[in-house]
Parts: C-alpha cells; sequence; structure tokens
C-alpha cells in the first residue's frame, strides 16, 4: 500500500469535517450527514485509486453517493485498487445536538480485505494493546473484568468501561456497576469509542455492547492499526436480517468476528477528523478571516504509526469551503 496514500486520506476526512461541522448544534442530523457525504465524496474524486466503497452510506437505491459498490477515485491503469469503508459523519446526533465526539472516518485495504457487514447490529468488545489476547466476547462481563484488571495492573474499581446509552444495554450496565468498575455513557459515535480504548490518556479502558456492525468494521480497522484487539458478533434483529446476512455469505451469525475477519492483513490505512470536541480528537474551529482548523489522526497497520495532525485551512482559497 502506498504510503502517499495516507496523508491523501486526512483531506478526505478534513474535507468532511469543514462541511458537516457548519451544522453543529443546529438539530438538523439529515443536513449535517449530507454535508460530509458531500465534502468525503468531493475530496475523494481527486484521488488516483481504483477504489469500491464496501462500507459506506447504504445500498445504491437509498443513498446518491458513498454507496456499497460505487466506484471511487481518478482510476488509471496503473491506479491501487483498494476497497474504502467509509463513515462520513460518525455521530449525527452529536452534531445535530452540539454534543462531542463526532468524527469523519476512512479505513483503505487491497481488494478484498475488508468483511461486507450489513447494514444491522454487532454485539462488541474492544481494549487497548496491553489487554490484546485476554477479553473474549463470550465471556462473562465479570470475567473479562477481572482479566482486564490483571493486564492493566490495576483495581477493576479504577477501571472504565464505555458502551452506548441505551436501554438494551441496562443488564450489562448492573453487571459492571455490581462489579465495581466504573462506567462511562455515550450517546453517539461507537468508532471514537473503540479508539479510545488504546489510548492511555482517553479514561477509558473497554467498550462492550451492542452497536451498528459498518462501525464495527471501521473500529477493527482503527484498532488493527494502534495493536487494541476488537470483536464482533452480528446480532439480526429479525428474520429479513438473517437472511441478508446468508446472502452476503455470512452463514454462521453466530460466529466471533476477529479483526483479522473484518481487516484482513496489515496493507490496512486508518483516518479520522474531530467534527465536534472528543477525548481522542479536537473539533472544527472557525476562526476570523475565513479560516479554520481541523486536528485529524492517520494510522497504518504495515508500520503501527500513529501521526496527528493539526491543520489551518484557508477557505477562501477551497471555494467548496467557503459556503
Amino acid at each position: 500500500m502506498d504510503r502517499n496514500l495516507a496523508l491523501n486520506l486526512v483531506r478526505v476526512t478534513e474535507a468532511a469535517a469543514l462541511q458537516s461541522a457548519r451544522y453543529l448544534g443546529r438539530g438538523d442530523k439529515n443536513m449535517a450527514d449530507e454535508a460530509a457525504v458531500n465534502g468525503m465524496r468531493r475530496m475523494f474524486d481527486t484521488l488516483a485509486i481504483d477504489g469500491v466503497v464496501v462500507i459506506g452510506e447504504g445500498e445504491m437505491d437509498h443513498a446518491p453517493m458513498l454507496y456499497i459498490g460505487e466506484q471511487i477515485g481518478k482510476a488509471t491503469e496503473d491506479s491501487i485498487k483498494v476497497d474504502i469503508a467509509v463513515d462520513p459523519l460518525d455521530g449525527t446526533n452529536a452534531v445535530a445536538k452540539g454534543l462531542s465526539n463526532a468524527i469523519s472516518v476512512v479505513a483503505v485495504a487491497p481488494r478484498g480485505c475488508f468483511l461486507h457487514a450489513p447494514d444491522m447490529y454487532m454485539n462488541k468488545i474492544a481494549v487497548g494493546p496491553k489487554a490484546k489476547g485476554r477479553v473474549n466476547l463470550d465471556a462473562p462481563i465479570e470475567d473479562n473484568l477481572y482479566n482486564l484488571s490483571k493486564a492493566l495492573n490495576k483495581p477493576i474499581r479504577d477501571i472504565t468501561v464505555t458502551m452506548l446509552d441505551r436501554p438494551r444495554h441496562e443488564e450489562l450496565i448492573y453487571k459492571v456497576r455490581k462489579v465495581g468498575a466504573r462506567i462511562k455513557l455515550f450517546q453517539d459515535g461507537d468508532v471514537a469509542a473503540a479508539m479510545a480504548t488504546c489510548f492511555e490518556d482517553s479514561g477509558v479502558d473497554m467498550l462492550v455492547g451492542i452497536g451498528g456492525a459498518p462501525e464495527g468494521v471501521l473500529a477493527a480497522a482503527a484498532l488493527k492499526c494502534m495493536g487494541g484487539e476488537f470483536q464482533g458478533r452480528l446480532y439480526p434483529m429479525n428474520s429479513e436480517e438473517r437472511i441478508r446476512c446468508s446472502d452476503m455469505g455470512l452463514d454462521d451469525i453466530n460466529k466471533i468476528l476477529t479483526m483479522e475477519d473484518m481487516a484482513k492483513g496489515n496493507e490496512i490505512i486508518f483516518a479520522a477528523t474531530g467534527i465536534s470536541n472528543g477525548e481522542l480528537l479536537k473539533g472544527v474551529v472557525y476562526y476570523e478571516n475565513n479560516r479554520a482548523k481541523t486536528n485529524s489522526v492517520v494510522m497504518r497497520a504495515e508500520t503501527g504509526t500513529i501521526r496527528f495532525i493539526e491543520a489551518i485551512h484557508r477557505l477562501d482559497k477551497k471555494p467548496e469551503y467557503a459556503k
């Protein structure tokens, strides 16, 4: 994988963030998402890649751009053939309500390396590098917390577990509290929450619970780059979703999906840009004289390099962003 592609992917997430952040706190999640999609798609059009969207905004009949199967990039005979997984706005409600941790994300890998995850729920667990190999999605939460405590060399009372603030997690919340661990609930955006487990300063040690399956693939790609661990299991809610799994070749819906199942190999590049302020990335800030600042991260699984990029944009020199 061409390492120069990494910086170009940051430009893609920056474009989505700069457009979407205009709608922070304005109460319209659809407009925020549409702006992110438009910004990301326009920047992809400038890249010399032969890309296919495998995780995107939905099926072609439901999404005008960045739909599953869409051809992306300015392809030539010499262009690298890649699969593309995107979430132009992970945290639509967060942007609409002016809340934290909304990001724009993209991951790229050679053709055939990403799981084509259906748009449904996935049960997940994520931990950072120190706890890799010490947790299991099928294990009781009590056992996972005990093993995590040993791996991190700190008592369970000092461990923080994060999960989506949803009624479906009430029993899980009860069990975590009974063991004595701390809980940090979040409203939206579980890619950023999974990534937080790999950064000690985030204060988050483990992510658990049920969230979106496409976001699970993106989280797996990110944690593959950072040396953490991510496991998931598809969680179809009805017979129609189970049939869809089968149609996509996912016959064993009870299988624990590892990072290698979801993001195969080491030629993976992951990039993200903050839209609203979060533990990992600051959100977009607009300055006087048509300027804006973005904060991004870009990672490569092959080298394990993690780069944080702070950029100042002159929006008058980028007319598409000045609107």
